[in-house]
């Protein structure tokens, strides 16, 4: 992932949106083609790294880390680590990302009317 310097046009005016757009700043916590993805996977409760990686088989192993690292870091999931041997880690919804669960519902119902309504 290419970084962009804090100080940068294009890092300054997506500040700007986020603060003057509540649909900007949904789109930059949630926004992408894996987040929403990942996001309704751990809708069912919590799953192992691995888990996740059998329900989107077409995400890369980066991509999934990555994401998950910014879900993280957005405060949408929590980490939780066992020390075990091999590593035990458990992905969840934070009570933040709890709140999403009506907002991806409603994504996942419009998605299927649209779907079913397009003869697919």
């Amino acid at each position: 992932m290419t970084l962009v310097k804090e100080n940068s046009t294009w890092n300054f005016n997506k500040e700007l949106s986020m603060q003057a757009c509540p649909v900007s700043f949904v789109m930059n916590k949630i926004g992408g083609h894996w987040k929403p993805i990942i996001l309704y996977q751990l809708m069912s409760g919590a799953k192992r790294y691995s888990e996740l990686k059998r329900a989107i088989p077409t995400i890369t192993e980066k991509m999934l880390i990555q994401h998950l690292k910014q879900l993280q870091a957005d405060g949408l999931v929590i980490r939780t680590a066992e020390p075990v041997v091999p590593p035990h880690v458990i992905y969840q919804f934070s009570p933040r990302g709890e709140s999403l669960k009506p907002v991806l519902n409603a994504i996942a119902a419009w998605g299927y009317e649209q779907w079913s309504s397009d003869g697919i």
